[in-house]
């Protein structure tokens, strides 16, 4: 998978980005704490490291995005598309899913309550095409 060229990590604390165009970009480290990406597209984005904590990403497109080791705490991704997403190690306490689109989605090592676990159980399907791993097994559904 190519990004675009890094940039500096950038602080969008509280910004309202509704609807806000970030596809492709390197993203890496930056700071997203707050802030309304309602509809917005972070497909195919590195997010690595990202804190995304108490962040509005309801039906965001994150498709193929990169979101390994991000701050996903008290974040709604509810009726998000994290389709091929790759989520290890990220932090997702108390964050919402309800709704959300995560076939093939790798969430391994991801720290979720039981009730968002139970949620994404039951729509898990399909494996990530980076990581290979199957989105059922990551969540430790069955």
């Amino acid at each position: 998978m190519l990004f675009a060229a890094p940039v500096f990590a950038l602080d969008y604390t509280k910004e309202i980005l509704i609807g806000a165009d970030f596809s492709g970009q390197d993203l890496t480290d930056s700071e997203f704490t707050k802030a309304n990406l309602r509809d917005g597209n972070l497909s195919h984005t590195n997010l690595r490291g990202v804190r995304f904590f108490a962040t509005n990403l309801d039906r965001a497109n994150l498709e193929g995005a990169d979101l390994r080791d991000c701050v996903l705490d008290s974040a709604r991704l509810t009726r998000a598309n994290l389709t091929n997403a790759n989520l290890e190690g990220a932090f997702a306490a108390n964050a919402k899913f309800e709704g959300a689109i995560i076939d093939g989605a790798d969430f391994t090592d991801v720290l979720l309550r039981p009730d968002a676990q139970k949620i994404l159980c039951s729509v898990a399907k399909g494996t990530n095409p980076t990581t290979g791993r199957d989105t059922r097994e990551t969540l430790y559904c069955d």
